[in-house]
């Protein structure tokens, strides 16, 4: 059911070469780019008359409008399963705990006397916030962009989702629930590469955003590319993804369970196990079948995720040479399940989330963790992080000198400037002082 690649026995090689050894998706955003195109115009030129047609050629239903009416979104909270609603609750709860530590504090820095730095974060104006809504419903998504959009103090929040003909052409209301509850009352019919396009021109009945975050298929990862530039992104997430890193300690029922777990996302979806054991790799295998018969998104997901290049069992020599091997392939969702699991963990330089232990499952940070699980990924995590509250937060200096401490420096900056033949640079300094610079020539 998942293939394997043995590296045990020679040296591994280094970079690109230990990386291209290793299971990848296919997945050419690049090829999705010139598709989404005359789909980000027509939404461009058409606005909220687009939408509505692309909503009946990709879900389905004719829209009478695309912002979701307020009293949906009341009804969706006040029909919400009770369970589902505490559950949303605690993950919610949990999210702010987090999210709320990280939100950064303004410092100032005195350079010289009279003479200060200031960088002061300030969130960005407007953000559309995206929530999948095809092969599964995610409000767990909401949860997970809201939160940090919120925590970073964002005022104009908006949330996107495909429509839904099963019920009449709104988001699913379990989507709507989350969005009552985290108090967003923007909330917009729209799927996809249209979902993007719409918060980046604006529409009639949207105005555009700054910025938009959200996971999504790979029409959504090209839109974001296409707007590059002239909008802020999150990343352009790719198939799900988890690796596994783990020695004979590690229980098999745990491993399959979670590669699984992952696997059912879609069958794009990545499940990696990197071990240093071959009876583990045995046992895992083993352990597949059975509980791959025993749950549900057999044949259009899990199986062709499993089976596909994307996953596999990775035979390493050690931990040391797994260490290499996780680092390399940079998972979105990386657990340790080893022998002295914190202390391995401590060495991992590349993963968009650690989760450490047998009793730390990447279900437990999909949901309520309290750590974000909108994660970079297809290696991303090597120079990227996960959706958090500095993703909403812009960095800007405030540069404060007196004529005392310009004057101190003057003359250095009047030297490098005609160093670089920028010569109405120094102009600029001289001007303030009538010309002569103490120090310069």
């Amino acid at each position: 059911m998942i293939s394997r690649i043995d590296l045990r026995g020679d040296a591994l090689p280094e970079g690109p070469a230990l990386r291209d050894l290793l299971p990848r998706a296919d997945f050419d955003v690049s090829a999705a780019l010139e598709k989404v195109r005359p789909i980000c115009e027509a939404v461009h030129h058409r606005g909220d008359a687009a939408l509505i047609d692309f909503a009946e050629k990709f879900d389905g239903v004719r829209l009478d409008q695309v912002r979701v009416p307020a009293a949906a979104l009341a009804r969706a909270l006040e029909e919400l399963d009770p369970a589902v609603r505490s559950a949303l609750e605690e993950s919610v709860r949990r999210a702010r705990l987090v999210h709320r530590a990280q939100r950064r504090t303004d410092h100032t820095t005195q350079v010289v006397p009279s003479g200060t730095v200031t960088e002061k974060w300030v969130p960005v104006e407007r953000v559309g916030l995206y929530a999948p809504g095809g092969r599964s419903v995610y409000p767990s998504s909401v949860v997970m962009n809201v939160v940090p959009a919120q925590e970073a103090g964002v005022p104009s929040i908006a949330l996107a989702s495909p429509a839904q003909a099963e019920f009449g052409g709104l988001p699913h209301p379990t989507i709507l629930a989350a969005c009552a509850l985290l108090g967003v009352d923007e909330v917009y019919a729209a799927g996809g590469a249209t979902a993007v396009a719409m918060f980046a021109h604006g529409t009639e009945s949207c105005p555009p955003a700054n910025m938009v975050t959200g996971p999504g298929n790979i029409w959504v990862a090209a839109a974001k590319r296409y707007f590059t530039g002239r909008i802020g992104i999150d990343a352009e997430a790719g198939p799900t993804e988890i690796a596994v890193l783990a020695d004979a300690t590690a229980d098999p029922v745990h491993v399959a369970s979670d590669l699984i777990s992952q696997a059912e996302h879609d069958p794009l979806a990545a499940a990696v196990l990197v071990t240093d054991s071959v009876e583990l790799a045995d046992a895992v295998e083993k352990e597949l079948e059975p509980q791959v018969a025993a749950t549900r998104h057999v044949d259009d997901r899990i199986v062709p995720a499993l089976t596909g290049r994307q996953s596999a069992i990775v035979l390493v020599d050690g931990i040391d040479e797994g260490l290499r091997v996780v680092d390399a392939y940079g998972a979105e969702h990386l657990e340790i399940q080893t022998a002295d699991a914190a202390a391995v963990a401590d060495r991992v330089r590349n993963a968009g989330a650690i989760f450490v232990g047998p009793w730390a499952p990447v279900s437990l940070g999909d949901y309520a963790a309290g750590s974000n699980h909108v994660l970079p990924t297809g290696g991303c995590a090597c120079h990227s992080s996960g959706l958090s509250v500095q993703s909403f937060l812009r960095g800007i200096h405030v540069v404060d000198y007196t004529k005392d401490a310009l004057a101190d420096v003057a003359h250095h900056v009047v030297t490098l400037a005609e160093a670089e033949d920028l010569p109405a640079h120094g102009a600029a300094i001289k001007a303030r002082f009538g010309w002569k610079v103490p120090g310069s020539k």
